[in-house]
């Protein structure tokens, strides 16, 4: 009997032991292919300043040298007025998101008035309509009828508060407890004071996850910085980057020593962030 139940103990620990090591090499697998593009662009940006991309064959280039990084900055004189350009547009579009999604939001869950419910409605079905449907009007808005071409309003403006991020803050403020606010109003707050006071002290976690994931959708925006712009000096850093390709050769190495640099910011806020990474995953998802 004892050497029955010693044999199904080893089966079960060998079974269990195989199935980790199976799960362990598949996550491995798909870190590295998820990790490649990212050593690569790395990688070829600290390489040897080379035209195309079949001169760099390997992964590790044969020497490690700050030529490619020289060779982005004095490619254009705006290279670094990319990188302040896509800062402002970002930055901008962070802090309009932050003041006017979250007082929409606080809006829709906590004041009621007329049409509220079919307006968060039409909300939700902007939520749904593809980016891209978007970019013609909003092109003959900005460009034709308002002659905003190379400007910071016509790249920050249409976002400037997304419906994302008005229904991020609606379910979060949905969550705090109304006779809080009543309280407060009892004692002689009114409406923005209830606001400032008390409801945004409680929503720094959804503010930071709202601040961090709009950041990072801004930074790493190409297409409309690219409909709106034509001037060099207004370019921000992802538009910038494709100066580097031509008809005839792209300048391989150049482009991605300045992709390297665009993404810095983002693995530096990351890395310092990672507790809101976390708790925007599961944000809203429990009351009380």
């Amino acid at each position: 009997m004892a050497t029955g139940l010693y044999s199904q103990h080893l089966h079960n620990r060998k079974v269990l032991y195989i199935r980790n090591t199976v799960i362990t090499i598949v996550l491995v697998a798909l870190a590295a292919a998820t990790l490649f593009p990212i050593v690569y662009m790395m990688m070829s940006g600290f390489g040897p300043n080379v035209a195309t991309a079949g001169n760099m064959r390997t992964i590790f280039p044969s020497r490690f040298t700050l030529e490619s990084f020289e060779a982005f900055f004095n490619f254009s004189e705006y290279s670094l007025r990319w990188i302040w350009n896509t800062f402002v547009v970002s930055a901008g579009t962070v802090i309009g998101n932050v003041i006017f999604a979250s007082m929409a939001g606080y809006a829709f869950a906590k004041i009621k008035f007329k049409g509220s419910n079919a307006l968060f409605a039409l909300i939700l079905v902007a939520m749904m309509i593809p980016y891209q449907v978007t970019q013609v009007p909003l092109y003959i808005l900005m460009v034709q009828k308002f002659s905003m071409t190379n400007t910071y309003a016509a790249m920050i403006l249409p976002s400037l508060c997304t419906a994302y991020n008005i229904f991020l803050c609606k379910q979060f403020f949905s969550g705090l407890p109304t006779p809080l606010i009543e309280s407060a109003k009892i004692e002689g707050c009114n409406q923005l004071q209830v606001f400032t006071l008390i409801i945004l002290p409680l929503a720094k976690t959804v503010l930071a996850v709202m601040a961090i994931n709009t950041f990072m959708s801004s930074w790493n925006n190409f297409f409309w910085p690219f409909l709106v712009t034509n001037d060099p000096a207004m370019y921000t850093i992802q538009v910038g980057l494709k100066q580097f390709k031509f008809a005839n050769e792209t300048l391989f190495a150049p482009m991605m020593a300045g992709a390297t640099i665009s993404a810095l910011p983002m693995f530096i806020m990351f890395f310092s962030l990672q507790k809101y990474f976390m708790e925007g995953v599961t944000i809203g998802a429990v009351k009380g």
